[in-house]
């Protein structure tokens, strides 16, 4: 095996830990010598061992071994000892890991290894590792909001519901399985209020992935929303956010009173983002509709958007992103392809504002 394939089985193994490893990013490891692989193992979960712990637990000799890591070894004792003095301790000759990590606790670990004599190599498939830990880069790089991501199920034509209004089904199974595994990984769930209104959606996990910690809902609003909504009656049981403008927080906050939704002023969607990024939401998936979309985009306030394309076409119907400033062709900024598969009969497409490179 060489070093790049086992980087890339590497990052695949890091997506064990979707769901489970948040706050702390998405690792893979592997242990190679004379190129076979003698030890692998991620994150599996938040406050348990590391990849790089994982990986040793299994190898009986390292001497002499190559450690292939999505992320740096960690350098500070959390939850769990330092990752480099494992390495160290088992006589690892050399690290090649894709990105730095940029966290003030735990980095700094290249330079505690190449202390002890260990070889210490960057970059390998560095922007597909940045890619998958995409949220806790940009959490580490700007703390003033969360990465913010779209997903949108749209006809090849852009709708995401009929001119009747329907949007059930506009993608299929598949893709609907793949956004409850989607959800489990982010810290919040946003739609607007025109969505929560008429799909009235419980915007849960009910997936193969339980999520460590279920995701916040949210709802960004100007003014009201209904209360006989199934977000307002489960309020108690999931946390619940209701954005609304600071006016209409008084009429707000009596409609809402004993629900256990919890609600946050927002002169406008910076504000309301800066608000949720203090309550802890590092990432947040906004679902629909078009109208926050579009205007999310607007502000250049979306990092990712996940694009489910079903083979169809609708003529006309809700748009999945509305009329903004024109661009030229010559001046239109490309977005960074993370990912293109197949989802059953739809296409999925992640595309990435930029890539989220620690020390960019």
């Amino acid at each position: 095996m060489t070093e790049i394939d086992a980087m890339r089985r590497a990052l695949k193994l890091a997506l064990g830990g979707w769901g489970r490893v948040a706050p702390n990013p998405l690792v893979g490891a592997l242990l190679i010598r004379d190129g076979r692989v003698i030890g692998e193992g991620y994150h599996t979960a938040y406050g348990e061992s590391h990849a790089e712990l994982n990986a040793l637990a299994v190898c009986p000799d390292a001497r002499g071994a190559t450690c292939v890591v999505s992320l740096e070894p960690c350098a500070h004792h959390g939850k769990t000892p330092p990752c480099v003095s494992a390495l160290i301790q088992a006589g690892v000759k050399r690290v090649v890991a894709a990105v730095p990590d940029p966290s003030k606790d735990a980095g700094g670990g290249a330079a505690k290894l190449r202390a002890a004599g260990i070889e210490v190599e960057f970059g390998l498939l560095q922007d597909e590792a940045a890619a998958l830990n995409a949220p806790f880069l940009w959490s580490e790089r700007l703390a003033s909001r969360p990465f913010v991501a779209v997903k949108v199920a749209t006809s090849l034509d852009g709708f995401m519901a009929d001119a009747a209004g329907r949007a059930k089904w506009v993608s299929g199974v598949e893709s609907r399985d793949y956004t409850h595994w989607l959800r489990a990984g982010y810290d919040a769930i946003a739609v607007g209020r025109k969505t929560a209104e008429s799909d009235d959606p419980q915007l849960t996990v009910r997936g193969a992935v339980p999520p460590r910690v279920p995701p916040t809902r949210v709802v960004f609003t100007r003014g009201g929303l209904k209360t006989d909504l199934y977000l307002v009656r489960t309020a108690k049981e999931v946390p619940t956010i209701v954005i609304t403008d600071p006016a209409s927080k008084p009429q707000t906050e009596k409609a809402f009173r004993g629900t256990g939704v919890d609600l946050i002023p927002g002169t406008g969607r910076s504000d309301a983002l800066a608000a949720l990024r203090q309550r802890g939401v590092r990432s947040i998936l906004v679902e629909g509709g078009g109208t926050l979309i579009t205007a999310l985009m607007a502000d250049n306030l979306v990092d990712r958007i996940y694009w489910m394309q079903a083979p169809i076409f609708l003529g006309s119907g809700t748009r999945a992103f509305g009329d903004r400033a024109p661009t030229l062709l010559g001046d239109a900024k490309h977005w960074a392809v993370t990912d293109r598969q197949a989802m059953g009969k739809d296409t999925l497409l992640v595309v990435d504002r930029e890539l989220c490179l620690p020390g960019s």
